[in-house]
């Protein structure tokens, strides 16, 4: 049994262009689902956090709205319960990567507010990208790619195909507006190669060690892709 990382925010805000703090946090389905088709898979799941706080949930992503209706909450729900590493995180700081088979970033806003300028973070990208490891990033996960830089200033993910949520999903949700920064932007700044696909659609993309998801719907299949490169 090999054991996987998942890298989480802290953050339990997402602070908007006019100061406002937005209530956030992970989106739940991005953690639930890859970690039951991990844990089904006989891996070991450990979930660091910056400073070892406990992952705060967007509470916004348990709504039946956003999980195809109620059985599809309490499905989420009844994982989320499940994910008892979820309460016992170890500082992301302390992470010895050679411990690891596979790392995985899940998303919500909360990467956008600690993750996306985290050095510490942004190191441990930077060495799971060198080490050939198979390395996960989904929806405003990717944030943390803008941390992992070399001395030179350069972004190690530069000229890597990566999905991650759009600005047309950003739009969409009714944050584009009043965002500081737009995800798909900065990556593309930073010289990710964005591959975009349909609003809200699953889009996984795989380049490298490097696997990607667009949004929560991409959840499964850059689980799937993870446990092919880790068979």
């Amino acid at each position: 049994m090999s054991k996987i990382l998942f890298v989480m925010t802290g953050a339990d805000h997402w602070t908007l262009a006019d100061g406002t703090r937005h209530a956030s946090g992970f989106w739940a389905e991005e953690a639930v689902a890859p970690h039951e088709a991990f844990r089904a898979a006989g891996h070991e799941i450990v979930v660091a956090t910056p400073g070892g706080v406990v992952p705060p949930v967007d509470e916004g992503s348990l709504a039946p709205e956003v999980n195809g209706g109620a059985e599809g909450a309490a499905k989420v729900a009844a994982g989320l319960a499940a994910l008892a590493e979820l309460r016992r995180p170890v500082k992301l700081a302390d992470v010895d990567l050679a411990e690891f088979a596979a790392v995985f970033y899940p998303g919500g806003h909360g990467p956008m507010e600690d993750l996306a300028v985290d050095p510490v973070s942004g190191r441990l990208l930077v060495d799971a990208l060198d080490s050939g490891k198979p390395l996960a990033v989904l929806c405003h996960g990717p944030a943390a790619l803008l941390a992992a830089t070399h001395a030179d200033g350069s972004n190690a993910f530069a000229g890597y195909r990566v999905a991650a949520f759009t600005n047309a999903e950003e739009t969409q949700a009714g944050f584009a507006d009043r965002a500081k920064w737009l995800l798909q932007d900065r990556l593309a700044e930073a010289g990710v190669e964005i591959r975009e696909g349909e609003p809200w659609a699953a889009n996984v993309v795989v380049d490298r060690n490097l696997v990607s998801g667009q949004n929560p719907a991409s959840s499964a299949g850059v689980a799937a892709e993870v446990l092919k490169k880790l068979a």
